[in-house]
């Protein structure tokens, strides 16, 4: 049996996640995979992925993995990353798409015309580098880890939950915008754990050592 699937939808290098995962869970089988019955059979998921959104929703269905991670998400510890999150909500403006439908909720591109630091000077578009991460909530996968702890970002586009009690994490870019969301068995950011050095390795531990209980 598989400890750890990480979905492979064909949009963005998985390797630098699952060698993560490896690194933090060296006695655990981590399988970087396409296969529904596989991802059904592991005892935790991973979705991560890159891309557009249009483009990672069509290789989705294209490959037979919606149901599958649909189902994965609703009852087994599940952890989205980067558009792995973004994928979880009902519509984004990039490409006008439709996600997943798992949460209420628009993905919203960052005004680049409106967006300058505490300087004045203008913020570029993408988001991209070290950010402080602000932890909202009390949850497993935040121990060990300092609340402003710095994380890796690459991303134009953020989440925008009708429900603000989703929200585990947030950052500023200038303005503040939710970088993780939590809901029972599920946990999902924005940023990339896996590039974040000490602190994402951290993530990354508490989640292969979770139980999904929140």
């Amino acid at each position: 049996m598989t400890d750890i699937a990480v979905v492979d939808y064909g949009m963005g290098n998985l390797r630098s996640v699952s060698k993560a995962l490896e690194h933090v869970a060296p006695n655990q089988t981590v399988v970087v995979t396409s296969d529904p019955a596989e991802i059904a059979a592991a005892s935790r998921v991973v979705f991560p992925g890159q891309g557009a959104m249009p483009d990672c929703m069509r290789e989705l269905e294209a490959r037979g993995l919606r149901e599958a991670v649909m189902v994965a998400a609703a009852d087994k510890p599940f952890l989205g990353i980067c558009i792995g999150l973004q994928l979880l909500f009902e519509h984004s403006e990039e490409g006008d798409a439709s996600g997943l439908g798992l949460f209420k909720g628009q993905v919203k591109r960052f005004a680049a015309a409106d967006m300058h630091d505490e300087h004045g000077a203008k913020l570029k578009v993408p988001h991209m580098g070290w950010n402080q991460v602000r932890q909202s909530i009390a949850h497993p996968l935040w121990h060990g880890i300092e609340d402003g702890e710095r994380f890796y970002y690459v991303h134009s586009y953020y989440v925008a939950p009708e429900n603000a009690s989703l929200a585990a994490g947030y950052s500023e870019y200038p303005k503040r915008f939710t970088s993780a969301i939590a809901h029972g068995n599920l946990f999902a950011v924005q940023f990339h754990p896996e590039k974040s050095h000490h602190a994402g390795l951290q993530l990354l531990s508490n989640f292969v050592q979770w139980d999904g209980v929140f």
